[in-house]
């Protein structure tokens, strides 16, 4: 199945997550491939640690794109994003993974680190290989919806970002 979690709400990420969650309790191997996030730690980076060897976290990401905080140029970010997108193409042709997750990978697109080309040549390459691909992020294209099996939009009704309150540890990372 090919699944996607789009939308502006929180918990796209987390739903990709709770599949894979789920698949790793039915003893299913599942990659998450980053392509947004950055060097900061979060929740998943320790516990997918415990469910070695069922799960593997990758961060292929430099962090936030053109925000306040960010140190890398463009040219870093782009080449963070093809390398993320060669090395998913490699890692779910090869048999060891039963879902593939590339995270922020509708991020990526909109921020021009990825064509449309590429990731529907990645999708090509990956999913004749694994039971699952799971494509993660805002802005998902019209077109790799009509494509997909699954898609759920999450949808912010209401944020305590919206308040000026810091993310929370262990519910945001």
């Amino acid at each position: 199945m090919f699944i996607i979690f789009t939308g502006n709400g929180k918990g796209k990420t987390t739903a990709a997550l709770g599949q894979a969650l789920r698949a790793i309790g039915n003893g299913k191997k599942v990659l998450m491939i980053q392509f947004i996030k950055g060097p900061w730690k979060s929740g998943e980076d320790v516990s997918h640690t415990m469910l070695s060897p069922y799960m593997h976290i990758v961060k292929k990401g430099r962090g936030f794109v053109n925000l306040p905080g960010d140190i890398h140029p463009f040219d870093v970010h782009l080449q963070a994003a093809v390398e993320g997108l060669d090395y998913a193409e490699q890692e779910g042709k090869s048999g060891k993974w039963n879902i593939v997750i590339l995270d922020e990978i509708w991020n990526a697109l909109k921020l021009r680190l990825l064509s449309i080309e590429e990731i529907s040549h990645a999708l090509k390459i990956i999913t004749p290989h694994v039971d699952h691909l799971i494509m993660t992020g805002r802005d998902c294209p019209q077109e790799f919806i009509d494509r997909a099996d699954l898609v759920t939009e999450m949808r912010e009704i209401k944020h305590p970002f919206a308040k000026g309150l810091v993310g929370k540890k262990g519910v945001e990372y």
